[in-house]
Order: C-alpha cells, then sequence, then structure tokens
C-alpha cells in the first residue's frame, strides 16, 4: 500500500505538470481512498471504465482524459454527476494527466506510439514544442505499407489523405487532438505527417503541403501513455495495476 498523496506528488513531480498550461486540472480530480493498494488505468474517465475498476476493486483510477474541461458547465449534474456519484460510492480517487503526459519523453503517448511504430530517433521537436515529435523509419515504405504497419500496432485503420508520390521516411507526429500542427510539420520537410483526428481543412492543407496525412484515431493514439504510467507505478511503489481499454471507434 501506499498513501495517495505520494502518488500525486510523485506524479505531479515526473510528469512535471507545473510546465504546462493546460485546459483541464492535472494531478488528483476526486479524492477517495487515503491509502492505495490497487491502481486501474485508461484513456478516459467514462463511466464504463469507471465500473470496470470498481468492479476490479481498484483504489485508484488514472485517466488521460479526465473532468472540469475548461469551457464547460461547471456544474456536477447529469453524465458528470453520476461519474462522480460511483467514484465516490466504490471509494475510487481519480487522477488525470492530459498534455504532461503527452510530451513525456519516457512515459508519453507519443513515445509510446513511436514505440508501437517502430519509428526510429523518436523525439520532441524542440523544448519548446514538447508536443509535436519527428523521427524516421528504418527504410522508406509506401503509403500503403505505411498504413498497414499502422493498422497492425493499432488494431484499426487509419484514413490516409495522400498528398504526395514519394516514399515515406521521415516522420512528425503529435498523438491525440494534434491537427493544428500539420503546417509546423510540414516545414520540417518530413513525408508524412500523423495524429488522432482529423478536421474539414487538414486535408486541404496535406495536399497543399505536399504532406501525407494518417489519422489514426484520438484514442488509439494515446492507449500507450497512460498504460506505461501505470505500469511504471506500479512497479516503482510495489502495488497492483490492471489497464483496460474501453473500446471507442473515435
Amino acid at each position: 500500500m501506499v498513501e495517495l498523496q505520494t502518488l500525486v506528488d510523485y506524479c505531479a513531480d515526473i510528469l512535471a505538470i507545473e510546465q504546462f498550461q493546460d485546459y483541464c486540472p492535472n494531478g488528483l480530480q476526486v479524492e477517495g481512498r487515503a491509502r492505495v493498494g490497487r491502481i486501474v488505468t485508461g484513456v478516459t474517465a467514462s463511466q464504463a471504465l469507471i465500473d470496470a475498476a470498481a468492479e476490479d476493486r481498484a483504489d485508484a483510477l488514472f485517466v488521460h482524459h479526465g473532468f472540469f474541461w475548461k469551457g464547460e458547465d461547471p456544474c456536477v449534474v447529469g453524465i458528470k454527476g453520476r461519474r462522480i456519484k460511483a467514484l465516490h460510492a466504490a471509494g475510487l480517487s481519480l487522477l488525470a494527466y492530459h498534455l504532461p503526459l503527452d510530451a513525456h519523453v519516457e512515459l508519453g503517448n507519443n513515445r509510446g506510439l513511436a514505440q508501437l511504430l517502430s519509428i526510429e530517433q523518436p523525439r520532441p521537436v524542440s523544448a519548446a514544442q514538447p508536443l509535436l515529435w519527428r523521427g524516421h523509419l528504418a527504410a522508406a515504405e509506401s503509403p500503403r505499407q505505411f498504413a498497414a504497419r499502422i493498422a497492425q500496432a493499432l488494431g484499426r485503420l487509419p484514413l490516409h489523405i495522400p498528398a504526395s508520390e514519394r516514399p515515406i521516411r521521415m516522420l512528425a507526429w503529435c498523438t491525440g487532438g494534434g491537427q493544428r500542427y500539420l503546417e509546423q510539420a510540414a516545414s520540417l520537410g518530413v513525408d508524412a505527417f500523423l495524429s488522432g483526428e482529423i478536421s474539414e481543412s487538414t486535408t486541404h492543407q496535406a495536399r497543399e503541403s505536399g504532406v501525407d496525412y494518417f489519422a489514426i484515431g484520438h484514442h488509439a493514439s494515446e492507449r500507450a501513455g497512460i498504460r506505461a504510467l501505470g505500469e511504471h507505478l506500479s512497479q516503482r511503489f510495489a502495488i497492483g495495476h490492471r489497464f483496460i481499454d474501453i473500446d471507442n471507434p473515435a
């Protein structure tokens, strides 16, 4: 068993949460039991994940997408009210880590995606832009071959916007809703850019910049980070851990 506050402080430190201006609070969002012997991790604090964590008899639930997003209704009613009520009923704490978990160079979503896709020399573009990453494949592949690589690694076919005839070797990516980085990625001279989502304008930007675009799914692109964090905490504090994936096609 470990004190809940010890986990909160440790994650704040290793994920450097104070360095990020985020859309939601990072850290402890809903307080449950003071001592933790078992944790569950998952991408989003949905009712299904909360119920699964309660059934697993976890003491704390760690997620990438938690509650209290900027601009949303702050009232704890409806869906949010039911979710928080379920957390309290199970004695579950909810801890959420958003942008800090995308950016982390060892445990983050961008690092995890690179590992899944066997991208070599993955790294942030710069210290000032920790959410946009770059790297390369061991050998150039056709867009069809690369799409097949993604499908095998993530269990879903990506949406591919072709923009050039050249093979793919140099890559840039940003997990989740990172399509806004496409133009910045194009300035790096990469062959392709990956993110979780695609907007209407993304298609035109990809074609006009000559960079193949792969929308790989927001949820699918962000499973690795929270799982890696859970495994790290399990080893560091000798507590139980289970990653639970609630299917999400988006």
